[in-house]
């Protein structure tokens, strides 16, 4: 019987990614293709986007590029409509852009104590990472309450879960002054994902749309080999997560396959918040 693979097939569905050009962004829009839904790859930087698309059109996979500001509300309504233009419908939105000072050439974010943390910076990333998530909701809806079937899946972090262990970032003999932190802003904005999403869920109760949470663990990108070691110590598989171990889990909740799941939260941090 193939009934449980069927579940989790997206043929037929689109499906719209923004940070497209992403660490995560990337493997999810492959996923996504390779699952047999329509793609459209949104990021702000249309060259990461166009990157993306070739290499999931390389195996034949369907996905458009798209540039999108998610700050901007007419760039976010384009970037739907566009979905909707080429494929007739949109049945998955996947929020994975985000500032994150690791990914974003911001790693001055990690230099400044709580007490001294720019107030522009603190701005900035509540326009990206909750504003980009609330515009990208309201325009994805419209699409899916026509069609009375949808999914919303926002990204989280465990540090949308628990505070930071800001030991991971301290090195021996550092000096004092560039010891480094995790931003404020990061487990401010992660944790109002998680609010969004379970608002949008129970408002959207009835409609055939449903909203959920991926929270990622770590995932291994070029980290030094100190960092490494602390991490793996923190999670209960010892070690941080490859590229594709989101995947599995991204698609679980873009497919049918959680039919019966809206304002959850999926936690895939090879153990770090079970200790």
């Amino acid at each position: 019987m193939n009934e449980i693979f069927e579940k989790f097939s997206m043929k037929g569905q689109t499906a719209v990614i923004t940070g497209a050009g992403g660490l995560l962004g990337r493997e999810f829009c492959k996923a996504l293709a390779q699952a047999g839904a329509d793609v459209i790859a949104a990021d702000l930087n249309l060259t990461l986007a166009e990157s993306t698309t070739a290499e999931v059109k390389a195996f034949g996979g369907s996905i458009i590029p798209c540039q999108v500001d998610v700050t901007g509300p007419e760039s976010v309504r384009a970037m739907v409509e566009l979905a909707v233009d080429k494929t007739g419908r949109l049945d998955a939105l996947v929020c994975s852009a985000a500032l994150d000072p690791k990914f974003d050439g911001t790693q001055s974010a990690h230099l400044n104590s709580f007490e001294e943390y720019p107030l522009k910076q603190w701005q900035d990333a509540l326009n990206v990472n909750l504003t980009g998530l609330f515009l990208c909701a309201q325009a994805a809806v419209k699409p899916m309450i026509r069609q009375n079937h949808g999914v919303i899946i926002n990204i989280c972090s465990t540090y949308g879960l628990v505070g930071p262990d800001q030991r991971l970032y301290e090195r021996p003999g550092q000096d004092p002054s560039q010891r480094q932190t995790k931003p404020v802003y990061y487990s401010v904005t992660k944790s109002g994902v998680l609010g969004l999403t379970k608002y949008l869920a129970t408002y959207y109760a009835g409609t055939g749309i449903r909203a959920n949470c991926l929270t990622p663990g770590g995932v291994f990108n070029g980290h030094d080999e100190v960092f490494v070691q602390q991490y793996s110590a923190r999670t209960v598989l010892g070690r941080m997560a490859n590229i594709d171990e989101l995947s599995g889990g991204l698609l679980f909740l873009a497919s049918d396959a959680s039919s019966y799941m809206t304002g959850a939260n999926l936690v895939v941090d090879g153990g770090w918040t079970a200790w």
